[in-house]
């Protein structure tokens, strides 16, 4: 049975895009959250970018989304208790402290239980097709992204690429290792091909063991894919991949926001 529920990683403070809009004003109305940093409620044409997430979280057939949130983002819970889905059920989660994607997910616990369940970022919009394919793999498993795919179909330059994580596979497609932020000497070795994770998971339960254990990064955070590899290399986890030729929409930064309203032209989400 394809899975049906989804943790949306929407903790992210957002630092680079209010730095860009220091002394600019967003469209009517999302002002406000914008300033508390969620850059998932950024508007794009009108809408806010996580309308376009949850819409196609709901074309791929989940129907229950939990929004993992700081406790600054009351406008967001507000947003969507005002403005309900039709199509989802919108739960939240809320994380004290911007610690990590891992520690993140350690706040959703009591929502994703003891069921598969797919993991994703607020700020990257992922196919439809993409997550629905996702949905129907025997977890623990993630789309492998060709990276060519990324540059064309998406907005996601060569430069940027590096900047995700790069995974390295077994012959049977199993995740090997998870480079992330690859260095220069590992981006050459694994040649401009390498498939790439754009962060969004099919995980089970277990990986909450690795969230808890795994040590912080050099940023000071605990992060998802290096608490996947922390349970690969520790615990047993066997992560399995199927490779896709899609791209994603990245809103990393402010100046994403007109790609991003332009390759979303003409689509009404409806969530």
């Amino acid at each position: 049975m394809p899975v049906t529920r989804a943790v949306i990683l929407a903790r992210g403070l957002g630092t680079r895009m209010r730095r860009a809009d220091a002394g600019a004003r967003l469209e009517a109305g999302q002002g406000a959250v914008a300033d508390v940093g969620c850059k998932a409620m950024i508007p794009v044409g009108g809408r806010p970018f996580l309308d376009f997430v949850l819409s196609a979280l709901a074309d791929a057939g989940v129907r229950d989304v939990c929004l993992v949130i700081g406790p600054e983002h009351t406008p967001v819970r507000v947003h969507y208790e005002r403005v309900r889905p039709e199509r989802l059920r919108i739960h939240f989660a809320v994380q004290p402290e911007a610690r990590g994607t891992a520690d993140a997910l350690l706040a959703a616990e009591a929502f994703i239980g003891a069921e598969p369940f797919l993991a994703l970022n607020a700020d990257n919009y992922y196919p439809a097709e993409v997550l629905a394919a996702l949905s129907r793999q025997s977890a623990p498993a993630l789309p492998a992204f060709a990276p060519a795919a990324l540059r064309e179909q998406g907005n996601i330059p060569a430069e940027r690429i590096a900047s995700f994580a790069l995974l390295e596979l077994a012959a049977d497609g199993r995740v090997r290792r998870i480079h992330e932020k690859p260095d220069a000497e590992t981006l050459a070795r694994l040649g401009p091909d390498a498939p790439v994770s754009m962060n969004v998971w099919l995980l089970t339960p277990d990986v909450l063991r690795a969230c808890r254990e795994v040590p912080r990064s050099a940023g000071g955070e605990f992060v998802l894919p290096v608490a996947v590899q922390y349970g690969i290399d520790h615990l047993g986890l066997h992560v399995h991949t199927f490779p896709v030729q899609a791209g994603v929409l990245d809103l990393s930064q402010r100046a994403d926001v007109a790609a991003v309203a332009h390759r979303l032209a003409g689509l009404v989400p409806a969530p």
